[in-house]
């Protein structure tokens, strides 16, 4: 089992940046592929960005390659998602998840993961 806290929503003007963290704890957590995701009001939960869990291979959604970036401290069981050229499509409530071992495409999808965050607001305004 592990835990998953997030931390570092907030509100930022259009073109800014802002880093989300994700602090996993309890057993070998540091063996779970990490993801994030966003929800948007009335929309469906949506792939942002994924991490193998050997941090080999990172996954992006089109929307945000390029100005987006996942990263890894195994040192501190911490993922992050370093968000820049922000955008007001870009707001939404940001999750992240974990799936042990996991790797590869599958990670773009919700039904790869079996533990999730209790989710940051991101709001970018115009």
């Amino acid at each position: 089992q592990v835990q998953l806290v997030e931390s570092g929503g907030g509100l930022v003007q259009a073109g800014g940046s802002m880093r989300l963290s994700c602090a996993a704890s309890g057993r070998a957590s540091g063996t779970y592929a990490m993801g994030w995701f966003r929800q948007a009001p009335g929309k469906e939960r949506e792939f942002v960005a994924a991490l193998s869990w050997s941090g080999d291979n990172t996954y992006y959604a089109d929307s945000v390659k390029g100005r987006f970036t996942i990263s890894r401290d195994f040192t501190k069981n911490t993922v992050y998602l370093q968000m820049n050229s922000l955008k007001p499509e870009d707001t939404a409530v940001y999750y992240c998840a974990a799936d042990r071992w996991g790797s590869g495409p599958t990670l773009a999808t919700t039904a790869a993961y079996n533990y999730w965050g209790q989710g940051t607001q991101v709001t970018v305004s115009s």
